[in-house]
């Protein structure tokens, strides 16, 4: 759900820039023509008042359509900046539940990475280390994932929206909350001899690593089980991508142990209570408007005639 919100605060900004520009510069062509006409249909003081009173009349419809697309480009500029802020505030609760998920894990001597910009916690061949073709877990790696998995409970429990029990209350949560941890499943690029074969057996084998680590985790802590998201489902997840998202290049056993490993990705669900076709069709008005106000300065000089 959240993407590199620098971008998106890079773009939205053009955006509005653009638009400013171009209603400053719609403006500035409108007060032009008025200029050149009333230059060119000077004709005496009747002439002249008719003219002034057309003018004044254009100024003040250019006037109020201007203060109304002025009023709605900023409603959309408020609300998309309030969308910004919600994803930035879940980047950064991310960032903190990560940190603060390593930090306890690095203490009990767990060896695990942080992959921050796509919210990604690896544990390492030195943590869950699996077998080639086996999707089974040894003693060392059981007793690890009891370990991670009360470091879990005790962090995630933060970010959670609610309990299984308390579901009427998830919708209520206030800030970024937990949208789901994936257990992401990994293998090799090793096994049988046929292609085919091992392209099945391989994704397969992801899942069930995938399936054997979140098993042993909530068989330790089962508390995990319960925390749910802001639609009052389970977080916790489990999924597989075989051989497909390697982190170590080559084809050498240092790399084939790296890429069969486990993955926990953390995804943020952001408090953004506005609905973005909302910001959409607001902004359809607002170009609308824009065309408008060019109709009215094209056919100023021939309604004052």
């Amino acid at each position: 759900m959240l993407s590199t919100t620098e971008e998106q605060v890079e773009e939205s900004e053009n955006y509005f820039i653009s638009m400013t520009d171009m209603m400053v510069g719609m403006l500035f062509i409108f007060i032009i023509l008025l200029m050149v006409f009333a230059l060119n249909y000077r004709k005496g003081d009747d002439d002249s008042k008719r003219i002034k009173d057309c003018l004044t009349e254009l100024l003040t419809k250019n006037a109020a359509l201007s203060a109304d697309i002025n009023d709605k480009v900023n409603k959309i500029q408020g609300d998309v900046r309030n969308q910004i802020e919600a994803l930035e505030l879940a980047a950064d609760q991310r960032r903190r539940l990560l940190t603060d998920i390593s930090k306890r894990l690095i203490a009990q001597g767990l060896a695990v990475q942080v992959d921050e910009r796509n919210g990604v916690l690896r544990l390492t061949e030195d943590a869950v280390r699996f077998a080639p073709n086996r999707s089974d877990l040894d003693a060392r790696a059981r007793d690890a994932l009891t370990r991670i998995g009360r470091v879990l409970t005790d962090v995630v429990a933060e970010y959670a929206a609610c309990k299984q029990g308390r579901t009427d209350t998830c919708g209520k949560f206030q800030g970024a909350s937990l949208e789901t941890i994936f257990i992401e499943g990994h293998t090799d690029t090793t096994g049988v001899p046929d292609l085919a074969e091992r392209d099945r057996r391989n994704w397969l084998l992801s899942t069930e690593r995938a399936t054997a680590t979140y098993r042993e985790m909530t068989a330790g802590s089962p508390d995990l089980r319960d925390f749910r998201n802001r639609r009052g489902e389970q977080i916790v997840s489990v999924s597989g991508y075989s051989s497909t998202r390697p982190i170590a290049s080559g084809e050498e056993r240092e790399a084939w142990e790296k890429n069969r490993r486990i993955d926990l990705r953390f995804v943020m669900d952001a408090d953004t209570t506005i609905n973005l076709r909302d910001i959409i069709a607001l902004n359809d008005e607002v170009k609308a408007q824009i065309s408008r106000l060019a109709a009215i300065s094209q056919d100023s000089i021939a309604a004052c005639k």
